[in-house]
């Protein structure tokens, strides 16, 4: 029972924080397109702040907007940002949460800890990345991908989909993220969603009988695979371009892109203004600035490789993208729904 309580509480997670403000498109008016210069917007986000700060950076420069940004930090992933958000729930600190995944933004929904709002390009986001009630968006997604070293796997033998990972010619060679944080859990969460129970739970005990190496994180799966240390394993796209940049031997491989099969999970970033925010106007008209098709280009062209999502952002070649190859259609919310059972299970699999 300590195992699971302890689950609970990582699962309340965490997004770091960045505070930023869109000033300079506008007048002061609360939720429409601008911000009066001395605004003020406390920004909460984990998405990792090599690839957020330049963008909350230049957001800056164009509007003179003050920023008191908080980024999390790699050993509370997902976590501790959270965690403060919920703990701050009778006087709210932060104004906007940049989260890089979905699970925990919809927990925090569920909590009635967010505020609805409708950004310019609300209509160009599909059904499956934004909140019926206007709470949450996506924009900027992540694949859940296979990274494969190609000096260990010939072409002819590369997987195809997350089952070959339990390939018995593969034991002991293949690796996975510890399934309690961030996309990892969200993936896991997803799967039991569209698998069901026993089905998802039979996958997990099978990967770990066929000797799974468990990383500490989706970067760790990347670089092994860069190595020779794994012969290919799960991972997120960034992760994976990561390793294609530094010249490691890998192929990328976007899993069960048949018709037929269940698709290829994409996680997208998510951008939420939280209920009671001292600053709410300014921080929607960041969120405009944020859910825009200028910023998703920048995400996808630069290092972090994201995905674009908004149907008007032109995707960089080196990416796949809903549109180009079958997307498994993620209940998200029921997935969040189900995740205290999924990580129960998952801390009896895998350890706390």
């Amino acid at each position: 029972m300590r195992r699971r309580a302890k689950v609970r509480g990582w699962f309340n997670l965490g997004f770091g924080m960045a505070a930023v403000v869109l000033a300079g498109c506008g007048g002061a008016r609360d939720g429409a397109g601008g911000s009066p210069p001395s605004a003020v917007v406390r920004v909460y986000s984990a998405q990792d702040r090599v690839f957020a700060e330049p963008i909350l950076d230049a957001y800056r420069k164009q509007s003179g907007v003050k920023l008191l940004p908080k980024f999390d930090v790699e050993s509370t992933k997902t976590v501790g940002l959270a965690n403060d958000i919920i703990a701050e729930k009778a006087r709210p600190r932060c104004d906007l949460f940049w989260n890089n995944e979905i699970l925990n933004t919809l927990r925090l929904k569920k909590q009635g800890l967010l505020e609805p709002f409708r950004p310019s390009h609300a209509g160009e986001i599909p059904a499956t990345f934004r909140a019926d009630d206007g709470t949450w968006y996506g924009f900027a997604g992540r694949a859940r991908v296979l990274v494969v070293n190609t000096k260990l796997v010939p072409e002819g033998e590369r997987p195809k989909g997350i089952r070959d990972l339990l390939d018995p010619r593969w034991k002991g060679k293949v690796g996975i993220a510890k399934p309690l944080f961030g996309t990892t859990a969200t993936h896991a969460a997803c799967l039991f969603a569209a698998w069901g129970d026993e089905k998802a739970r039979d996958y997990y005990r099978a990967l770990r009988a066929n000797g799974v190496q468990v990383l500490s994180g989706n970067k760790q799966v990347a670089t092994a695979a860069g190595s020779g240390q794994i012969a290919f394993g799960i991972t997120d796209t960034d992760d994976a371009m990561g390793e294609v940049d530094a010249g490691s031997p890998v192929a990328i491989v976007y899993p069960d892109r048949a018709p037929d099969e269940l698709g290829t999970l994409f996680i997208p970033n998510t951008i939420a203004i939280i209920k009671g925010a001292e600053n709410v106007g300014p921080a929607r008209a960041l969120a405009d600035y944020l859910l825009s098709p200028e910023v998703e280009a920048e995400l996808a062209n630069g290092p972090a490789a994201q995905i674009p999502l908004l149907t008007s952002t032109k995707a960089p070649a080196r990416v796949e993208t809903p549109r180009t190859v079958h997307a498994m259609a993620a209940d998200f919310q029921a997935a969040a729904n189900l995740w205290d059972r999924v990580a129960a299970f998952l801390v009896d699999e895998f350890g706390g």
